[in-house]
Order: structure tokens, then sequence, then C-alpha cells
């Protein structure tokens, strides 16, 4: 049995370095690979270009790279809840391309499935669309986007087997199954990682074949973006 379980975070992030496109799986802040993104900010990786739905807040997930101006190119289809972003993008400091979340969660598929590029209306007739061919289909514009092209993704699933098989929790099945095998290496952390032949076929959302490393991660803290309660009778 192949397996591509390595001893921690720091064995899985082997090989990334400074001015690589990285994928970032995550759903607002349900789902965001934090292990990863923790040792990004330990060793200072740097010029990184990342493709993520979202930035993070000012001191959670890719808000920790932020901070240490790690990023200089942001590829995102919302930003809204980051004033370091904010500040960074207005400045100048910080290169962002927005894109439309359906588009966005596409290009990561086209790149998964091997596919250069594909048709869609979204964004036909906006600034989205500068620059890029268009073609009629059926009376209606469309506009060529392009897979990604990523060095690594880092992507977070519930859990996981040695043989890099996954299951998905909730809102965290977003943009993190898109992710898997998109990227020339994908890295896995699991919130359980059981051996080989543990999961039921019948529940995996993602084969192994779209993952090269996964480990177990720890210390996750799956914070609530916006809270909101009833108020007491």
């Amino acid at each position: 049995m192949i397996t591509k379980k390595v001893a921690g975070v720091q064995e899985a992030l082997n090989g990334v370095g400074n001015g690589m496109t990285l994928m970032l799986g995550g759903f607002g802040l349900s789902g965001i690979p934090e292990n990863a993104i923790a040792e990004l900010v330990r060793r200072n990786v740097n010029k990184l270009t990342c493709i993520s739905n979202n930035a993070g807040v000012d001191d959670f997930g890719l808000g920790l790279l932020l901070q240490k101006h790690q990023i200089k190119k942001m590829i995102s289809s919302y930003v809204g809840e980051n004033a370091e972003f904010e500040r960074q993008m207005l400045s100048g400091e910080l290169e962002v391309e927005l894109i439309p979340q359906g588009t966005l969660a596409e290009r990561c598929r086209a790149a998964q499935a091997g596919f250069p590029a594909f048709y869609t209306p979204a964004g036909y007739g906006t600034e989205v669309a500068e620059g890029k061919e268009s073609r009629e289909f059926n009376g209606k514009m469309h506009i060529l986007e392009c897979a990604f092209e990523a060095d690594f993704a880092f992507v977070k699933a519930w859990k996981g087997d040695e043989a890099g098989n996954l299951i998905f929790k909730g809102t965290a099945r977003n943009f993190n199954p898109n992710m898997c095998g998109a990227a020339r290496i994908t890295v896995v952390e699991v919130e359980e990682l059981v051996p080989a032949g543990t999961l039921d076929p019948n529940q995996v959302h993602i084969p192994g074949i779209f993952v090269q490393r996964i480990f177990q991660g720890d210390k996750y803290e799956k914070r609530i973006e916006q809270l909101t309660v009833r108020k007491r009778e």
C-alpha cells in the first residue's frame, strides 16, 4: 500500500520557497490549513502569490502572512474581513486579483482535471473581462478563463487515511476538494489520520491519487467568523 503520510508539518512543507504560487483551502474561517500557514510564517517564506477564497482576518489565517508582508499577490473572491489586507491593497503594497467566486472555484477544478481553460459568462462586460478572449455560445457571451498554475496546494480535511483518501466536513468541503490535485504538490492536514483501509469508500470525497503528502495537524481554533445569537425572551 502506497503511503502519503509524512512526520509532520515541517516535512510536509519541504520544497516550499520564496516567490512560489500557493493554493490555500478554506471558506471564511472554516477549513483553513492552519498548521501549514503557521509553518509558512515560521519559515518567513516571502514574495508569495496566494490563491484562496478569502484572505482570512487580521490575526488569523492568511492574515498572519499579510502581517509579515510575506504575500506579494493575492488572488481571491472575497476580502472584506481584513483591515490589513485593505491597507496594503490601497497603499499599493499588495497586488490583488479579484475573481468571481464561481470562477475561482472552477479555475481550481480545471487545474485539478487537467483542463487548460474554460468559458464562463461570469464577468462578461465588466473589468473582469478586460484583455480576455470572448465568444458567444447559444446567444450568450462568455469569457475565456485559464486554469490556475500553482506549486503547492495546502488543504484541510476532517479525516484522512495514510493513502491520502479524504473526508471533509461541512463548509470546509467548499474550496478544499477543488484544490486537491490542482497544484504540482498537494499537502493535506487532517484532524484525524487513520490507517489505510479504515475509511468507508462510500464516504470518501477525494481519493488519494490527488494527494502527495498528508499529516495529522493539531491545535485547530475553529473560530466563528460572525457570531449571531437570538435575543433572550
